[in-house]
């Protein structure tokens, strides 16, 4: 049985940690409510910039100081930025625990931020930028999520773009971390061989942040049947068709995980067995449910022959039409529900992933609940559920839909708009980041390892 406990500091700093006696490790992070979906347009890629700056040198440690460190004792440092969260972690043996804390404290407390420091990282993310822009079948999750919500909030990439990175001086970032990085947006997370009131001490001991909250936004705005076309000198296209879901705490959520699942969540899926197996158009093809604090989005993704784009459009069309209409069968609903409950259990096998879903859980102000617990909540969906989800958001508005490929897509990709039936517009969007744009998936930080 999971052990989970909850603390909230004087200041609102929230503390929550899962103690596992059974093992010697604890993992550690310092979760920020500070992503992509937060910036202004200008300044978009700013909180990926400050993942980076912080490792560079602290008020009271240079940036080999902190390397050497953390390589003293064993222990792993790393961090990773989202749409909506940054996160500082560290994996150490449990004698370092106190260790892990003051170093992570520092870099998110105390960062120096040089000018100096700035122009070389941004030299440094802009060949990341570069780097993700040679990997299409990311990019074109970022030009969906910007033709679906337009060019701000979790319509942004997380890296930013080339043009906006040389817009992030120092004023821009100190004054950014100043608005963000604050008691009430802030969430530490631990999961090992550490008592809870044991980092609470740590936390109270080491974290110094200032204590006022910050201004929310508006809810993003879903814009239908949106066509996004990006060209790219490749021999395939990427695809992604996607429709207008649910937030992370809406009440029909579990039985739109069973429905994705059915869709495109592994090889018995119906578009892996119609698109691969029975058409042998696809060799990668997969669905997921994007969900956000207010928005969400459930997205089709396939990679194919230029020449093939438009069929395979038409099919993954097709098949969301026939669930939309006549549901899923006894047989996916009972297979969706156990592969969910198999990926929860096979996803806590470590302590960074045990402390990534607290950390999760609790920045987004949903329910600590055990795995037990949320089995009992998959186990509840019933056919009726999903049929209701499907028919909501399958059977309304058209998708939208994003394409990353040869000029020569182009054509095939704008008439596949139903011949003059639904909205003709193409988007014509900047280059995007990050595949998390869509997905809420996090950007990794370049020193190294991640764990999802």
């Amino acid at each position: 049985m999971a052990s989970y406990r909850r603390t909230v500091l004087p200041a609102g700093v929230r503390v929550v940690t899962e103690e596992i006696p059974h093992v010697r490790s604890c993992s550690i992070g310092i979760w920020v409510n500070a992503g992509s979906r937060w910036e202004a347009p200008e300044e978009n890629g700013v909180s990926h910039f400050i993942e980076h700056l912080v490792f560079k040198g602290t008020t009271r440690r240079t940036a080999r100081q902190i390397a050497e460190e953390m390589d003293g004792v064993g222990g792993q440092l790393n961090a990773f930025t989202g749409k909506d969260h940054t996160c500082f972690y560290a994996k150490v043996l449990d004698e370092h625990v106190d260790l892990a804390m003051d170093i992570l404290c520092d870099l998110v407390c105390h960062p120096l931020i040089t000018a100096d420091d700035v122009g070389k990282e941004r030299g440094v993310v802009a060949e990341e930028i570069g780097t993700y822009e040679d990997s299409p079948e990311e990019v074109v999750h970022d030009e969906f999520a910007r033709a679906a919500w337009g060019g701000q909030s979790v319509g942004l990439p997380v890296l930013g773009t080339q043009e906006t990175l040389r817009n992030l001086t120092r004023d821009v970032i100190v004054r950014y971390m100043e608005s963000h990085y604050t008691c009430d947006n802030v969430v530490v997370a631990a999961a090992g061989h550490a008592s809870h009131e044991r980092i609470v001490e740590a936390v109270k001991k080491h974290l110094a942040l200032p204590a006022f909250a910050r201004a929310t936004q508006a809810r993003p705005s879903w814009t239908p049947a949106v066509r996004a076309f990006r060209p790219k000198n490749i021999e395939q296209a990427h695809l992604c068709v996607g429709v207008d879901g649910y937030n992370r705490t809406h009440p029909l959520r579990f039985a739109l995980y069973v429905l994705d699942t059915t869709i495109g969540g592994g090889m018995s899926s119906r578009l892996f067995q119609k698109l691969r197996e029975d058409r042998g158009l696809v060799y990668s093809t997969y669905s997921y449910a994007a969900s956000f604090d207010d928005v969400g989005a459930l997205v089709v993704y396939a990679a194919t022959s230029p020449a093939n784009v438009e069929e395979v459009e038409g099919l993954i069309r097709e098949e969301l039409s026939e669930v939309a209409f006549h549901g899923i069968s006894r047989e996916e609903l009972e297979r969706g529900k156990e592969q969910l409950k198999s990926s929860l259990v096979l996803n806590l096998e470590t302590t960074n992933s045990r402390m990534s879903r607290l950390g999760r859980l609790e920045l987004f102000h949903e329910p600590l609940e055990t795995p037990d617990e949320v089995f009992r909540k998959i186990d509840g969906v019933t056919g009726d559920d999903v049929q209701q989800v499907a028919a909501e958001l399958l059977g309304g508005a058209a998708p939208v839909a994003a394409a990353v490929g040869p000029r020569r897509v182009k054509s095939s990709f704008v008439r596949r708009e139903h011949h003059g039936r639904g909205d003709r517009r193409e988007a014509r969007v900047a280059p995007g980041c990050h595949r998390g744009a869509a997905r809420g998936a996090p950007r990794g930080h370049s020193r190294g390892r991640r764990e999802a």
